[in-house]
């Protein structure tokens, strides 16, 4: 199981990478193994504020449907557009280009509450 230490996570199962003001948001290599082929990623709220925990757009997968929620507060700046086209890189790659949205964040000090690499391993028992 990857779980990149440089990375926050969340117990919704999502990675956040912090640069600035702006954080890039996909789901872990956990949830991608467990959701099995990703055939759809959507995202309708590109250019909305949404608060930390709303739900920001669904993945579906051969076997079910998942929400993803915001890990942090702010506005959706921009939408990953390569996975309307490979919603399996998410898959392949979920670090790398199979991320999904970027934030930029409302409230920095919200990343404090994120989970680091190791918490994230023990929520999954890993």
């Amino acid at each position: 199981m990857n779980i990149p230490s440089e990375l926050k996570y969340t117990k919704d199962h999502e990675w956040v990478k912090i640069d600035g003001d702006i954080a890039t948001v996909g789901i872990t290599d956990f949830a991608q193994s467990e959701l099995g082929d990703i055939v759809y990623v959507e995202v309708e709220t590109l250019d909305e504020t949404l608060d930390k925990e709303e739900v920001f757009g669904t993945v579906e997968a051969v076997k079910t449907v998942s929400d993803l929620f915001l890990p942090l507060s702010g506005e959706i700046v921009e939408f990953n557009e390569a996975l309307e086209d490979e919603p399996e890189k998410v898959n392949t790659d979920p670090y790398g280009d199979g991320w999904m949205i970027k934030i930029k964040m409302s409230d920095a000090s919200e990343v404090e509450g994120l989970m680091s690499a190791d918490d994230y391993k023990s929520l999954i028992g890993a």
